[in-house]
């Protein structure tokens, strides 16, 4: 497998993260930085550290991680949240598990590191939305994946179109109709930086808005022969 990994960076006003982001990419971990309309430098900041850097003027997350993927080179990728409540020096270890092909997407499950950092009114809407999702027979998981890493090629292959916040349930959803053998792992969440707030789990009215997303496509998409987690 090629030891080259592009990390898929959606990024919205994160000027605040991008630094401890940047700082801690492993070697040969490439960042792509998708600029979604941020207004607080984000993409020349981003620059300065040597990411590639890209514009989404297409507003919502599933816009900006497709234009990461199909910008990526690298065999594998990594599609991360770009607010520093996940630690970039985790990933290898995470990544090496593909190595064998015996897992096709490995799943971040959140671990918080602190109090805080992973607000009750966003933790219950995921944990609702994950019960809802194994519920249905689809896929057996925990958390909603805020860390996703597979190959690139098969990730296109899934035809991904929601461009909105409802983009990692419909990859869970069409991977494992797709009949992807999908794990979960533990990664550390952290609280994001001073100065910097959530644009959807800071406040209920954006988890509430990011839920809507996630029971539309629920709703919308085939239901798979059997769930796919592990």
């Amino acid at each position: 497998m090629d030891r080259r990994v592009d990390v898929i960076l959606p990024c919205l006003n994160e000027a605040a993260a991008l630094p401890w982001i940047m700082e801690r990419l492993p070697e040969r971990y490439r960042a792509i930085v998708v600029d979604n309309g941020s207004t607080d430098g984000s993409p020349d900041l981003a620059a300065s550290y040597g990411a590639t850097v890209l514009a989404e003027r297409r507003r919502g997350y599933g816009s900006a991680v497709q234009t990461g993927l199909w910008a990526a080179t690298a065999e594998v990728v990594v599609i991360m949240d770009c607010d520093a409540t996940i630690d970039p020096v985790e990933l290898p270890a995470l990544v090496g598990e593909l190595a064998d092909g015996s897992i096709d997407l490995l799943c971040g499950r959140r671990r918080p590191t602190g109090r805080g950092s992973w607000p009750l009114h966003s933790r219950l809407a995921n944990r609702l939305l994950a019960a809802l999702l194994s519920a249905g027979g689809r896929v057996r998981l925990h958390d909603l994946a805020p860390v996703r890493i597979a190959r690139r090629r098969p990730l296109i292959e899934l035809k991904l179109t929601d461009p909105r916040s409802g983009y990692p349930l419909q990859t869970l959803l069409r991977a494992s109709r797709a009949g992807w053998r999908i794990v979960e792992r533990d990664v550390s969440y952290r609280s994001r930086p001073a100065g910097s707030r959530s644009k959807i789990t800071g406040t209920v009215r954006g988890t509430l808005t990011v839920a809507a997303d996630m029971l539309r496509v629920l709703r919308s998409e085939p239901r798979p022969a059997r769930a796919a987690a592990h």
